[in-house]
């Protein structure tokens, strides 16, 4: 009956240490997709362009 009783709790154990594995994976996919979408809708800003274009002044003589 000993045995029985390791072996439950040993499987508990398990259980409750894949569901945080499980729980910390979807936790990094989410941040992930949040970075993503981020740079994405950083695209389409309506603060404009950060850094200058190269061909604003011309060469110097």
């Amino acid at each position: 009956m000993y045995t029985y009783e390791l072996h439950q709790l040993r499987s508990a154990e398990l259980l409750r240490e894949a569901a945080d594995r499980r729980l910390v994976r979807e936790v990094r996919q989410a941040r992930k997709q949040a970075r993503r979408a981020a740079r994405r809708s950083a695209g389409n800003a309506s603060e404009g362009q950060v850094s200058p274009p190269r061909d604003r002044f011309g060469h110097a003589a």
